[in-house]
């Protein structure tokens, strides 16, 4: 597998980095999975759509919360996110999972191209760096085997902290279609409540047009 080149700075990076920046929002996560919270709808969503073993490619994985739950469950995972030292969490806590730091509109797995489906969860397309939502969404469709899935759930203008970008759907959608990515279906949240018009979350799903 190639080494991808270095990530560029996104918004994400503008708002932690370093190792105890990652040490605390893994921390965030440990808190909320002792206080009972459900972290694994994203894994089970994907499950649901590509059964397992399929190949999926987790981006913007952070320290391997869905990668891991879907290795677990039985697919072949690979975890891809800019920050390094969320890898090293990542890679620490799970050897059975291929992490790699790399940055996602610079993607280029030569050897592992052809995933079923690619997940993009917790808020990884506001926090891209600007104006490189397009180039993500065409790394991603050249990653996809034909007709497999983009998922990506984000927050809505008006429900994110102000340091995240303010996608709007009909752009997302856009941009989607232009990388050649047709839209499939949107949900309100990972279980598949409805989507609702001026919500504060969407769960979309792409998928890679054939030819």
């Amino acid at each position: 597998m190639d080494t991808p080149n270095a990530p560029s700075p996104t918004r994400w990076s503008a708002l932690q980095s370093g190792p105890e920046a990652a040490a605390a929002y893994r921390r965030r996560f440990l808190d909320l999975e002792e206080s009972g919270a459900d972290l694994h709808g994203e894994a089970r969503f994907v499950t649901e759509l590509v059964p397992p073993p399929s190949r999926v490619l987790d981006g913007g994985c952070g320290f391997g919360r869905v990668a891991s739950e879907l290795t677990r469950l039985g697919h072949h995972v690979v975890g891809v996110d800019a920050d390094p030292h969320l890898i090293d969490i990542a890679r620490e806590e799970d050897r059975d999972t291929h992490f790699l730091v790399a940055d996602l509109a610079r993607l280029n797995l030569r050897t592992e191209q052809e995933f079923h489906c690619i997940v993009l969860a917790g808020n990884v397309v506001p926090y891209l760096a600007d104006g490189t939502l397009g180039t993500v969404l065409e790394r991603m469709a050249a990653h996809l085997a034909p007709q497999g899935y983009l998922v990506a759930g984000f927050g809505l203008p008006g429900s994110l902290p102000e340091a995240a970008a303010k996608v709007d759907l009909r752009t997302y959608d856009r941009l989607a279609d232009a990388a050649g990515l047709a839209y499939i279906t949107r949900y309100s949240t990972w279980d598949k409540q409805p989507f609702v018009e001026g919500g504060d979350y969407a769960v979309s799903v792409h998928r890679r047009r054939a030819g």
